[in-house]
């Protein structure tokens, strides 16, 4: 398989950074093994310098007290949404969290009371699945379709699941695992749906920065009108986008004051402040991260590509390229049928690869492989799947 040309040479994606070295979860899971790590959703790149930089001065003064969000963090966001993603927010919009899983376990706490209906569209991430049971709410889930090479909603599928004790639609977008970018289309009928039903939408959107198709930009749902903007929570951080998730810096955008005041007060006695390094980690990353990030998008369009030759090359395995994300999502059924294969993520991590499990997601037969590594990396990866079912 062909590398494809580095968009700046400034960028060194194929250095091989030994994570080993210190405690992670990533490289932990295995250590003491020959197993490649491409499975929890963290990148094996250094961060930008940008970001390096910022904190290393940051750090240089020494002093580390109780800090809010000021004025120029909330002006790289704002400036950073409209650059991206065409969606002029305003700054009291925003609320800071330390996370989106924080975050969307905070909107099912807020929606309705115990025993309501939490909607959402499987394979998911898995925090999804647990949040509504976490608040006392109850999960209510129609499964995703691959209609036509890409995966899309049932919309007779989430009609049928949803009562009339529904009271969220817990949306994934960009899609992890899929890795959809959904269309407006799309996303007008899912806004349309929540008003006919009269949901919440809670839309959890922190892949947004990695879409890799330029042809299909990243629309968030809350920017198709007014009125979807008034029901929606729409979830945010630099975490993935710029790989550094464990600096916990993440944000909410809810347009209408009275939902929002609702959700700050839910946050009263249980939600932390932000990290105070994660919050300059994330004005560094908005106002001056962009040609990183362009460049990182550009490597990780050419790891896709060589996921979906190999891939489509290993008998048993079938995926749809991702539109978004570092994630490929492969079905694995058929290996299962042919070869008798019980669990393919047990059966690939004997192989020398450690990828997420399928089940998690709430789609056993399947299994997710993280290609935001090195090359190098990746391709031993790729090379040992394929000799483990040549065999």
């Amino acid at each position: 398989m062909k590398s494809a040309p580095s968009a700046s040479s400034s960028f060194d994606f194929d250095r091989i950074i030994d994570r080993r070295a210190l405690p992670g979860e990533k490289w932990g899971r295995y250590a003491d093994r020959d197993v490649l790590p491409l499975w929890v959703a963290d990148m094996d790149f250094a961060a930008p310098p940008a970001i390096i930089d910022a904190l290393h001065a940051r750090i240089d003064h020494r002093v580390f007290g109780y800090t809010d969000a000021w004025p120029s963090l909330v002006e790289a966001v704002v400036d950073g949404l409209q650059r991206d993603h065409h969606w002029r927010i305003e700054p009291e919009w925003l609320v800071w969290l330390p996370g989106v899983v924080t975050g969307f376990n905070l909107a099912c706490l807020i929606a309705g009371e115990a025993g309501d209906g939490v909607l959402t569209a499987t394979p998911v991430y898995p925090p999804f699945l647990s949040a509504p049971a976490n608040t006392g709410r109850v999960l209510q889930r129609c499964e995703l379709v691959l209609r036509d090479g890409r995966w899309q909603f049932d919309w007779a599928a989430l009609e049928a699941a949803c009562s009339d004790r529904s009271r969220l639609l817990l949306l994934c977008s960009p899609h992890n695992p899929v890795g959809r970018v959904f269309d407006e289309t799309e996303l007008r009928r899912l806004a349309d749906f929540a008003a006919a039903h009269d949901l919440l939408i809670c839309a959890d959107e922190i892949h947004c920065g990695l879409v890799l198709d330029a042809d299909r930009p990243h629309r968030p749902i809350a920017a198709l009108d007014e009125a979807t903007a008034r029901r929606t929570i729409t979830l945010m951080a630099p975490s993935k986008t710029w790989n550094i998730a464990a600096l916990y810096c993440a944000f909410a955008v809810i347009p209408d004051a009275a939902l929002r005041q609702r959700y700050r007060r839910a946050m009263r006695g249980l939600v932390p402040h932000v990290n105070v390094l994660g919050m300059v980690a994330a004005e560094a990353a908005y106002r001056d991260g962009e040609p990183w990030r362009q460049a990182l998008l550009a490597y990780l369009r050419g790891n896709r590509d060589r996921v979906v030759e190999a891939v489509g090359a290993m008998p048993g395995l079938q995926l749809s390229a991702p539109q978004a994300t570092y994630l490929a999502w492969i079905d694995c059924r058929s290996l299962m049928a042919e070869r008798g294969v019980s669990e393919p993520a047990a059966f690939f991590e004997a192989a020398g690869v450690g990828l997420s499990d399928g089940a998690a997601f709430g789609a056993p037969g399947f299994v997710r492989l993280n290609f935001g590594c090195p090359r190098p990396t990746l391709d031993e990866a790729l090379a040992r799947m394929a000799r483990a079912l040549a065999a």
